[in-house]
């Protein structure tokens, strides 16, 4: 596979994450490999059924899940894809969530996505928790630069 088409297929698989609703989770996964790797900071897993499952998930627990892909770079030397994103969505107990990210994807010779990585920082979420949430808060205010 030629670095434009290397470069195409990631393009596709930011357009699939970006329009992603319960109906189009399978056309996402079309475009991944039987094995892909998936990592966030709270998921771990293998297999493009592990990632639909997750992605269901997704879609049952909060409430009006998207995702906004801003950037899309391809790093022919590396062979690397690099995707920054905005994720919304209501969670219970949190409310509403805005996340930025960014990944980190691999693309096969079969153009298919075997590397998934995401970065992102959980801490909003820990915050907005309420035992947790304000221990970490009062950690935070002590942590800080005080001017």
């Amino acid at each position: 596979m030629t670095v434009h088409h290397h470069e195409l297929a990631l393009r596709e698989y930011a357009d699939a994450f970006a329009s992603l609703t319960p109906h189009r989770i399978d056309a996402l996964c079309k475009r991944v490999s039987v094995d892909i790797h998936f990592r966030d900071p709270f998921n771990d897993l293998y297999g493009r059924d592990a990632l639909r499952d997750l992605l269901v998930d997704m879609f049952e627990r909060a409430g009006r899940p998207g995702f906004s892909v801003d950037e899309i770079c391809w790093h022919a030397e590396t062979g690397v894809g690099w995707l920054r994103w905005r994720f919304v969505a209501l969670l219970p107990v949190i409310g509403e969530l805005k996340v930025e990210g960014a990944s980190r994807v691999v693309i096969g010779e079969d153009g298919l996505v075997s590397e998934h990585l995401d970065f992102w920082d959980s801490a909003p979420i820990y915050l907005k928790l309420p035992f947790i949430g304000a221990l970490l808060r009062k950690v935070r205010r002590k942590i800080s630069v005080q001017e």
